[in-house]
């Protein structure tokens, strides 16, 4: 019988078992990467079974202990429990468990400090804690972490208890409510943090680098606001006990959206400057909008991925045109409009409930499907049926029909046919986005009337008429080198940015106006006028590198490495501390960097030719970094150099 159930698939165990709590303790060991502890799991059988399994992936010991007997059946991948297990009754498994995990769990270096973090979606949790991988039980976790008492260690749930001794400090955090075991997390490492609490009263607690105490503010910047619209617009009080948000080093997304514990890319962490070219305001509302969508109700299987980060996407667009207004919402509608386009164009197009369905689709097609639903079925019947939804299935996993019903509940509609062409067509519907951009926003009508290509005189004009930034942008894009002098007037920053992007020809009655954008509070344009200025009047070279020569620029050091890659290949200009210059640029390609930072010096290094061999050395270890994005890049050009 056993047998019959192994081959049947692991994953069918939720019919048979129900894992409801979870008492976790866990040591750490940096120097050795390793991960040993103790786990306490409820479970309840619903079927009678003659086993019962967690997933654990490649652990170095693991042992059960079940009703007084000891049990080791371990497959590598699966700790199983054989016995005849008869339905209703309740047992208590005490597991102690070793492992070297060799993903979902990571040590990085953060200023010659470990750092570690989790990321259990798409990698499994199962890889550094015995759980259960399958999404659709969902048990209620309580992590006690034990850790050198000089870090801060953040996890789900509330803090209950901090006790210290010698070196340690054991960190006990306590869940309330159950939560599928991808979105176990955790992070440690040198933190300071800031609270503050939502118009409900839940604190919000966020994390950063002690010496980036200038930067809290930007990075978090207007998250309250975002908490309490997201509370406020979907109508269901926030369902856990707090709010986490920690950037890490080397992160393998944007963020990802553990239960009360957003973990971010700490690239997003900003001064003021960057604000304007690289904000962390999406990714905090996709992710807090996440901790609804996805947390609360979760998808049965890939197949209703929509359900998570399409509505997660809509809901943080939501968040932003409350801060940024109308204008742009509907342009950023109109941007994730194209790259569906493109992505048709492509031959990548596919239906929302295709579970091997692209990110555009999932996050892009999703958002614009609640869009048009909302306008079909109108504002109050549209958050009715969302508050319904979230209400009736909180804590549950779901299908897309379970949302359906309850819109049509409310908005007492038969939504077969709209939902067949948004949700089950691959079509991408591009008319009826387009009728709606026309029929809502003054700037996207005109811009989808006039092509500045072809009427340059009538865009100038609307250039100079209008106030949307977004179309502004857009206006200076299209007209490319045909920009007029009283382009620059304008003080938009996202404007200008446009100009120093975009006019790579300087005409000399331009110079002196071009110039004025290397004093702007972008440091993408910064970079942009820098690389442009540099190649059209070389004779001023020696002035455009003493004006930017302190500047850093974002967090991947954009500004710095084009600087430094600039002097190293301008033949007239003499500097004593060249080889200083170099040695810099390659040193930002090790391994105490972020990957960003990393790539970009490596990709200006190859550009000059002048990867040598402690930067071919470094290469080859970024070949087996943890990012694959990364990874990749480091395989292509190491091929590239070596052939």
């Amino acid at each position: 019988m056993f047998l019959i159930i192994s081959f049947l698939g692991f994953s069918q165990q939720t019919e048979y078992v129900d894992f409801k709590t979870a008492d976790i303790k866990i040591n750490i060991a940096p120097k050795h990467r390793l991960i040993s502890g103790s786990a306490k799991y409820t479970f309840t059988i619903l079927k009678d079974i003659d086993s019962v399994y967690l997933d654990a992936k490649s652990f170095s010991h693991i042992e059960g202990l079940l009703e007084d007997q000891i049990y080791h059946d371990y497959d590598g991948k699966h700790f199983i429990l054989k016995k005849a297990f008869k339905k209703g009754s309740t047992f208590s498994l005490n597991l102690d468990f070793t492992t070297n995990p060799k993903k979902a769990l990571y040590f990085v270096e953060k200023g010659e400090k470990p750092q570690i973090w989790t990321q259990g979606q798409g990698k499994y949790t199962s890889n550094w804690l015995p759980s259960i991988d399958d999404m659709n039980d969902k048990i209620e976790f309580d992590l006690s972490i034990t850790f050198d008492k000089s870090y801060e260690v953040i996890a789900n749930g509330q803090l209950k208890d901090k006790k210290t001794n010698d070196s340690a400090t054991t960190w006990h955090y306590d869940m309330k409510e159950p939560m599928s075991s991808y979105l176990v997390a955790l992070a440690i490492g040198k933190y300071n943090k800031k609270v503050e609490y939502s118009k409900s009263g839940i604190p919000i607690e966020m994390y950063y680098y002690p010496e980036d105490s200038l930067k809290v503010e930007p990075t978090y910047r207007y998250t309250k606001q975002i908490f309490d619209f997201l509370e406020e617009e979907i109508g269901v009080s926030y369902p856990w006990q707090n709010y986490k948000q920690v950037p890490v080093k080397d992160f393998l997304y944007a963020g990802m959206e553990n239960t009360g514990t957003t973990i971010f890319a700490d690239s997003f962490v900003i001064d003021s400057i960057a604000f304007v070219d690289k904000n962390y305001v999406n990714v905090n509302a996709h992710e807090l909008a996440h901790q609804w969508f996805g947390n609360l109700v979760t998808e049965t299987s890939g197949t209703h991925h929509w359900l998570q980060e399409g509505f997660a996407t809509y809901y943080a667009l939501l968040a932003e045109r409350d801060i940024f207004g109308d204008d742009y919402y509907y342009w950023r509608l109109y941007e994730y409009a194209q790259e569906l386009i493109e992505q048709d164009k492509a031959g990548g197009t596919t239906s929302l409930l295709n579970p091997k369905s692209s990110s555009t689709t999932f996050y892009k097609k999703g958002a614009w499907v609640l869009h048009m639903l909302r306008e079909k079925v109108g504002d109050k019947a549209f958050k009715k049926g969302v508050k319904n939804y979230l209400e009736k299935y909180q804590f549950k996993n779901v299908e897309t029909d379970d949302f359906v019903s309850e819109v049509e509940k409310v908005s007492r509609r038969d939504l077969t046919e709209f939902f067949r062409v948004w949700l089950e067509s691959e079509s991408v519907n591009y008319d009826a986005m387009e009728e709606m951009l026309y029929l809502n926003s003054m700037s996207i009508k005109q811009y989808l009337q006039y092509n500045c290509k072809d009427t340059p005189e009538l865009c100038k004009s609307f250039l100079l008429e209008q106030k949307d930034s977004f179309y502004k942008a857009r206006i200076v894009e299209s007209l490319g080198n045909k920009i007029s002098k009283s382009t620059f007037l304008t003080q938009d920053i996202k404007v200008r940015q446009a100009i120093a992007k975009t006019l790579s020809e300087i005409p000399v009655e331009l110079k002196d106006d071009y110039e004025s954008l290397l004093n702007d509070k972008s440091y993408i344009t910064i970079e942009a006028a820098l690389f442009n200025l540099w190649k059209n009047f070389p004779e001023e070279r020696q002035t455009y590198f003493d004006q930017t020569k302190g500047i850093i620029g974002l967090n991947d050091k954009n500004v710095r490495i084009l600087w430094l890659t600039l002097n190293l290949v301008s033949p007239d200009f003499e500097d004593k501390n060249i080889r200083n210059y170099y040695q810099e640029l390659i040193d930002y390609t090790s391994s105490k960097y972020g990957f960003e930072v990393r790539q970009k010096a490596f990709f200006h290094l190859q550009q000059i030719q002048a990867c040598n061999d402690v930067c071919k050395e470094h290469l080859k270890q970024a070949t087996k970094h943890h990012s694959w994005q990364f990874s990749k890049f480091a395989k292509s050009m190491l091929k590239v150099i070596e052939d």
